[in-house]
């Protein structure tokens, strides 16, 4: 039952993604110059997010990423709902590279027929945070291999997004823990 609110829910939110305008007078988000796409892979913490609709009241959230043979990505999003100690649940997206010069834009599809934009705007040279953006700025994800980070690392993750035009407010702070 829960799956089927679950999968309404997300038909429903979802054309509302393409509705969301870019904010006038702000220039086009910036991605990274290249993503190795094979280090990309793996665990991905999310530290601070603008969540959407279906990520509200989530708490212990990862991305998790691994590659298909056919060249897209398996994108498997666990989170626990309102409480760390609730079950760990699981929703599932294909990612589709579409610069292939620099791999830092995708189209990510949870459900047919619609891919969301998903633009690596931040990438630390050793693959330990990243950040995703979404050309509205209505949405961000910041994330690390670990569950968390220092305050400074933070701090700092948040003036880039700032830099790029997003209301640094409207982020907020995940809670996580070890051993998802």
């Amino acid at each position: 039952m829960k799956t089927a609110v679950f999968a309404i829910l997300l038909c429903a939110a979802l054309p509302l993604c393409g509705c969301m305008s870019m904010p006038p007078k702000k220039a086009p988000l910036r991605t990274v110059d290249h993503v190795d796409l094979n280090r990309f892979m793996g665990e991905w913490y999310v530290i601070g997010t603008i969540p959407w609709i279906v990520e509200k009241n989530n708490v212990g959230t990862m991305d998790i990423y691994k590659m298909r043979p056919d060249g897209r990505i398996d994108i498997t999003y666990a989170f626990h709902k309102k409480d760390l100690s609730a079950k760990r649940q699981a929703m599932h997206a294909i990612g589709s590279v579409l610069d292939t010069k620099t791999n830092a834009r995708w189209g990510v599809q949870f459900l047919w027929p619609f891919k969301a934009p998903y633009l690596v705007i931040d990438l630390a040279p050793d693959y330990s945070t990243t950040t995703i953006g979404y050309p509205s700025r209505d949405l961000i994800w910041i994330m690390a291999r670990t569950p968390t980070l220092s305050e400074e690392t933070y701090q700092s993750l948040l003036q880039k997004a700032a830099n790029q035009g997003y209301d640094t407010n409207r982020i907020v702070k995940v809670s996580q823990t070890t051993g998802l």
